[in-house]
């Protein structure tokens, strides 16, 4: 038994003296946190497919739309995985199918780029606030392409080795190999922990800062909103999944609802990116009452625009800071 198997999959089918997996009933508890998951789940992967068709399509990418259209693919992956995982889930009381267990090495896939496309933005956010002057001048001009794509090769190719030999992909499972990787992928997730709470805290702390306070814009709020949604949601399924790895010997102890609760909390950290980017590019943008694509369009845009940015034309820049130049001006 692999310490990153859900507490869930190994409740939900016991087996009978035939070695043959029979239904169980779920509780009105458990099948209500499971279609909830669903749900959220099923909106969440709405809203990052609108995201995905505008950074993609309809939108002129600068250094953080790239991570942000990485980060919305990672999250509609992951949201794919949890939708299938709950409507497996649900019909598990009446048939005995089930998903391939591969999803399980797809969901750490997604889970992992998603951590680490968010603890990127954060630092490289970070870096132009301490070091302006080498962001402007010397930062490499493909580095968050460059940045997405390590980062990408990484987390698929510590899930593959970790489904590989915990017996997610291959029959070949490996219980000494499957706990290297396991440690493995625990200190990446620490790692990544600690380097997005410290590039936040120091954005953080820049910002509130009276002596060196940098300019507030909407891109700092969006970063800062979607780093506290995923510390407060996204953050539970990683330590839950740590844990498990060093308690794998009482798995079944933990109870049933609780890993339920952390499962849809991570779907909501999911969920909840592509609102904060909307609510963000149309906070008090009571003029811009544009109907239909046009206004997603234009919100996702406010949301992600920066005055300092390297290479931003004036045009792209929040209208208070045009309407306050053009009023110095003249």
């Amino acid at each position: 038994m692999d310490p990153t198997t859900a507490a869930w999959e190994t409740e939900f089918t016991p087996m009978n003296h035939t070695d043959q997996a029979h239904p169980q009933t779920f509780s009105t508890v458990t099948t209500t946190l499971f279609l909830l998951t669903a749900v959220v789940a099923l909106g969440g992967l709405a809203g990052n497919a609108v995201v995905l068709w505008l950074l993609g399509f309809h939108l002129r990418r600068n250094a953080f739309t790239v991570y942000i259209l990485n980060l919305a693919a990672a999250d509609f992956l992951c949201l794919c995985c949890q939708v299938i995982d709950s409507l497996e889930a649900l019909i598990a009381c009446c048939s005995s199918s089930s998903v391939p267990s591969f999803f399980t090495t797809v969901m750490t896939f997604a889970y992992l780029a998603g951590l680490s496309l968010l603890s990127a933005i954060s630092t490289e956010r970070c870096m132009s606030v301490l070091w302006p002057v080498w962001y402007r001048c010397h930062r490499p001009t493909h580095l968050s392409a460059i940045v997405c794509t390590v980062l990408w090769a990484l987390a698929l190719l510590l899930s593959i080795l970790e489904g590989k030999y915990c017996g997610f992909l291959f029959t070949d499972f490996s219980h000494l190999w499957c706990q290297v990787f396991d440690f493995i992928a625990a200190g990446w997730l620490l790692f990544l922990f600690g380097l997005l709470a410290g590039s936040s805290l120091a954005l953080l702390l820049r910002i509130l800062c009276k002596s060196q306070r940098v300019q507030l814009t909407r891109l700092y709020v969006t970063i800062v909103l979607t780093v506290l949604a995923f510390l407060l949601c996204g953050l539970p399924y990683g330590i839950l999944w740590f844990l498990l790895i060093w308690i794998q010997d009482d798995l079944l102890a933990i109870p049933c609802h609780r890993c339920l609760v952390v499962f849809g909390l991570s779907c909501v950290n999911s969920a909840v990116n592509p609102i904060i980017y909307f609510f963000v590019g149309s906070f008090r943008q009571r003029q811009n009452k544009k109907p239909g694509r046009r206004t997603l369009k234009v919100a996702l845009q406010r949301a992600l625009e920066d005055v300092s940015e390297v290479g931003e034309s004036e045009s792209s820049l929040p209208q208070a800071t045009l309407e306050s130049r053009n009023s110095l001006v003249s």
